[in-house]
């Protein structure tokens, strides 16, 4: 029995002018790489609990037409992975394999808040996360084929995934080796290594969910609304097998809030100090409530987090959140930042343009907290309704939904609503001119000169060869 994991991977804008002008913007087309080019670690995952006596196979798909020109008929199942910005990629690569009789299961987050849309296109649609109903899948399927699969396939308790019961991620499928063995000796000094081929960051998942639940958020829908962490010895244990798979990797760990507790962070931190790995996170402004953390993070390997400040306007936070966290924490973002980047941790701050509070001032606004904070790297997004959000909903009963049902809308760059305070016309204008001013060369190498003067400072400091030095302006 053979099986084909199939991911939908890249991301297409559909506004022409956006697309043309993101081709100019050398800081929008290097973000958009790094996220085009990390696997599907939901594939990777069900992959290791797929029972024995199961041939997998991962691909990765970018252009389906061309892909289903010369589609792969060696399958006698196929397991779908894709996000709401492909799902009608997904579904038309889903239709050319039923055509020829290979059954198709969906699964990811898509599928679970659309799963009678998504069975219009499947044999199967797993709903919610799959490790608990992936193996039973498989095994219906080798009894009876097709007649023994159920038509949805849900967990029997959603969000409740003991992480401690977390399976090895088949990392060795993205080499097409077989899983290594664990060396003698520690792997970044074997010197017999492989390498991940098309992949510039492999992802290790530590937690899951995030506790603030913003409206906008579709991850808490798949992940449940408990915040779960998992042990560090298999966090460790993950790590470890990429680093017998690639020299020095860099990871990206494929969380929505990692360092949320403190005591555990701080712990695996101190563990990952001797591990030779650098990584990227994302995480919330708490994390400089810890000085400690904040120390640890550097010598961990940590080089990049991203924080969602969404705006600089505190008015623009206020019912974002179910308890209004990230409005009650909006007079740190500048010392957050500060913290952190004077730490040697780069900060990638997103902001979210369109929220109700937002008027066309607010496209100064974050250009001006832009350049007074000198974050190092910026991520400005559209306001973007997911199914199965609150945002989603509310904008659906006000009206105020452009093209209900385009998914491929849905990348977080193109708009698909009707502002509150501002044109569509505004908004789309405004978000060009921004864009042109923060994602430039120009712009972006003033930020990383300050970055690396701070670089330059932390040495200094952790060397014991003086105190801070003055910070020089950065000319603008």
């Amino acid at each position: 029995m053979k099986i084909g994991l199939i991911a939908i991977a890249g991301v297409k804008m559909q506004t022409r002018r956006f697309i043309e002008l993101g081709v100019t913007l050398p800081q929008f087309v290097n973000r958009g790489q790094l996220i085009a080019q990390l696997p599907s670690l939901a594939l990777l995952t069900i992959a290791a609990t797929t029972p024995d006596g199961v041939d997998l196979e991962y691909i990765e798909v970018e252009d389906v037409d061309v892909f289903n020109e010369q589609l792969p008929l060696h399958f006698d199942l196929v397991a779908l992975s894709t996000y709401t910005a492909r799902a009608h990629d997904a579904y038309r690569l889903a239709d050319a394999y039923r055509r020829e009789g290979v059954p198709v299961v969906i699964g990811g987050l898509h599928a679970s808040v659309m799963p009678e849309e998504a069975a219009e296109h499947a044999d199967v649609v797993v709903i919610g996360e799959a490790e608990q109903t992936w193996p039973q899948l498989v095994k219906d399927f080798r009894l009876r084929g097709c007649a023994g699969l159920q038509r949805f396939y849900r967990e029997a308790r959603p969000g409740e995934f003991d992480l401690a019961d977390s399976p090895m991620p088949r990392f060795d499928l993205l080499v097409n080796k077989a899983p290594p063995k664990v060396p003698d000796r520690d792997p970044i000094e074997s010197g017999s290594l492989h390498r991940f081929g098309q992949y510039n960051r492999i992802t290790v998942q530590t937690t899951r969910g995030c506790p603030w639940d913003c409206d906008f958020c579709a991850a808490s829908k798949l992940y449940g609304a408990r915040y779960r962490i998992k042990p560090i010895a298999r966090v460790l244990d993950e790590i470890d097998a990429v680093r017998a798979l690639w020299r020095r990797p860099f990871i990206e760990f494929a969380d929505d809030n990692t360092f949320v507790n403190k005591a555990w962070s701080k712990q695996l931190l101190r563990e990952l100090s001797d591990r030779n790995i650098r990584y990227f996170t994302e995480t919330d402004v708490s994390v400089a409530d810890d000085e400690e953390l904040i120390e640890l993070l550097y010598p961990s390997g940590c080089r990049q987090v991203l924080i969602g400040f969404e705006t600089p306007r505190q008015v623009g936070l206020f019912g974002m959140d179910r308890v209004n966290w990230k409005h009650g924490r909006h007079a740190q973002y500048l010392d957050v930042i500060e913290q952190l980047q004077s730490g040697g941790i780069s900060v990638c701050g997103c902001f979210i343009v369109g929220l109700d509070a937002d008027t066309p001032a607010i496209f100064d606004e974050i250009y001006d907290f832009v350049e007074e904070s000198r974050l190092l790297e910026v991520q400005i997004t559209l306001l973007t309704p997911f199914p199965g959000t609150r945002l989603y909903d509310r904008l659906m009963a006000d009206g105020r939904l452009l093209y209900p049902g385009a998914w491929e809308r849905c990348t977080l760059f193109d708009l698909n609503f009707l502002p509150l305070r501002m044109s569509v016309a505004q908004l789309e204008e405004g978000v060009v001119d921004l864009w042109r001013k923060t994602w430039n060369n120009a712009a972006y190498a003033r930020r990383k000169r300050y970055y690396r003067q701070l670089l330059r400072e932390r040495r200094s400091r952790v060397s014991g060869n003086g105190g801070r030095k003055k910070v020089l302006p950065v000319e603008r």
